[in-house]
């Protein structure tokens, strides 16, 4: 099973980015997904996820109307497309697939597949 991270890099405030989760050896919407992400001197968080089966979706307070988290199922890629980027969203970007997206947001115990990340800085 192997994950791999893309699209991320320098934007400027205010800037756009659309991430992708590329899968091999798993098919991603047989399981929940979610993209976590991990500043420097801070713990990984969840940002958003998408279950599988119905699709539900669920987005961090701090990125919601800003993020967008979908599936391209014929790719086998998860993308989270981000938009109005702040400083605050400068971190390492990894994307996970898991057992479940509980109501919450992503638990990291539940998600046993990770990329290596990819870096998203937002900076003038």
């Amino acid at each position: 099973v192997q994950l791999v991270e893309s699209g991320g890099g320098l934007v400027q405030p205010g800037g756009s980015l659309r991430l992708y989760c590329a899968a091999s050896g798993l098919t991603l919407d047989a399981f929940a997904n979610c993209w976590l992400r991990q500043a420097p001197g801070k713990e990984r968080e969840g940002v958003s996820g998408i279950s599988s089966g119905d699709g539900n979706t669920y987005y961090a307070d701090s990125v919601k109307c800003r993020f967008t988290i979908s599936r391209d199922s014929a790719k086998n890629t998860v993308l989270l497309q981000m938009i109005s980027l702040e400083p605050e969203d400068t971190a390492v970007y990894y994307c996970a697939a898991g057992l479940t997206l509980r109501e919450g947001g992503p638990r990291l115990t539940d998600f046993g597949s990770w990329g290596q990340g990819t870096q998203v800085t937002v900076s003038s």
